[in-house]
């Protein structure tokens, strides 16, 4: 079943609800690329540098991203490297996803394979936004 995106912009949240904080959005924002790119839960434990266990919580909104933390700045380039990702591809999910698993020349590997670690995160996201750079 197809993610959608929203189109508008979120609305503010119900009175007598308290706003969400900047870790409960990252937190829905890396969950969100992941699916919109289908990346399992394993590779996504291994992007953020995070136990699977931890991956599963923070998909039930269970587990906090702390600011200053390892896992919040990994997600925090996650979701810049789905972002220019996204913008790049026209959001064509599907071009996303082939693109991500894909050899590629420049970086001389898989994207996914590289994002999993800290330098080829870096180094993918370096890459996407030179080519959005042409655009």
């Amino acid at each position: 079943m197809p993610i959608k995106r929203l189109k508008k912009a979120v609305p503010a949240p119900a009175p007598g609800r308290p706003p969400l904080d900047e870790s409960q959005v990252l937190a829905k924002a890396t969950v969100r690329a992941a699916d919109f790119l289908e990346i399992p839960s394993a590779t996504l434990a291994r992007i953020l540098g995070l136990s699977e266990a931890s991956i599963s919580r923070l998909r039930r909104g269970q587990y906090v991203l702390t600011r200053g933390s390892k896992e919040f700045e990994l997600a925090v380039l996650f979701v810049r490297l789905f972002r220019g990702l996204d913008a790049l591809m026209g959001s064509d999910d599907v071009a996303s996803r082939s693109w991500l698993a894909a050899d590629n020349l420049a970086l001389h590997a898989k994207p996914i394979d590289l994002i999993q670690t800290v330098t080829g995160l870096v180094d993918t996201i370096a890459y996407v936004d030179s080519r959005r750079a042409l655009l």
